[in-house]
């Protein structure tokens, strides 16, 4: 299960000691710490890079460049961070180098700021519309909505909501002002919620005829 939002002190105590160890191992080299950190890490690491790039194949070429990084310079990993926020940005970085290379013009919001940072307040009385749809058997259809937004609230949304970083561990790995993180995710969110208001239509509608037919079946 994935941390909470808000941990206690006895959490980030215990988070404290674990990077601790992760760096005195990477530092080492030990080869069954890294084989525990891809175990522990691949899926999540993974799924950051294909909301990145939209390439599978792109993403399975940086998944195995960011561990082959993360052996080189393990020694400049002090633990003082959390380790995951320390890969995600060896990913990021990964993913700049390649886009400048490629001219991957969609990327480049990514490492200039993008249009208009200005922070939009929107009210927070319930769930998030990313919120509303998690835990639901339609993670296909939200993965391929959310490929559908510009590749700066892609991935404030998911370092904020499938990561569950604090907004000023998001600002860490984008190397972004945290102004500019809120302002992110904020129309990131406006820009999802009519997509899954949509898809939630979609949904009821199809579910609506299914139903019908049986009825007219029977």
């Amino acid at each position: 299960m994935k941390r909470a939002l808000a941990l206690t002190a006895e959490e980030v105590q215990q988070n404290e000691r674990e990077n601790a160890a992760i760096a005195r191992g990477l530092k080492q080299q030990d080869p069954e710490l890294l084989d525990q950190l891809i175990e522990t890490y691949q899926h999540r690491l993974m799924r950051y890079l294909m909301f990145l790039t939209n390439r599978r194949e792109t993403a399975e070429d940086l998944f195995q460049e960011v561990w082959i990084r993360v052996l080189r310079r393990g020694s400049q990993y002090n633990g003082k961070a959390r380790f995951d926020t320390w890969i995600f940005t060896i990913a990021r970085n990964l993913v700049i180098d390649l886009s400048r290379k490629r001219t991957m013009a969609s990327l480049d919001e990514m490492c200039e700021g993008g249009h208009d940072e200005r922070p939009i307040e929107f009210a927070q009385d319930g769930p998030s519309p990313l919120e509303q749809f998690q835990g639901r058997e339609n993670a296909a259809e939200l993965a391929a909505v959310m490929l559908t937004l510009e590749p700066s609230y892609r991935e404030v949304l998911t370092l904020r909501f499938h990561e569950e970083m604090s907004l000023e561990e998001i600002a860490a790995v984008t190397h972004a002002p945290l102004s500019t993180v809120k302002s992110r995710l904020y129309r990131g969110l406006a820009s999802l919620k009519p997509k899954l208001m949509t898809l939630r239509t979609q949904g009821l509608d199809e579910k609506q005829r299914a139903g019908e037919q049986v009825g007219a079946r029977t």
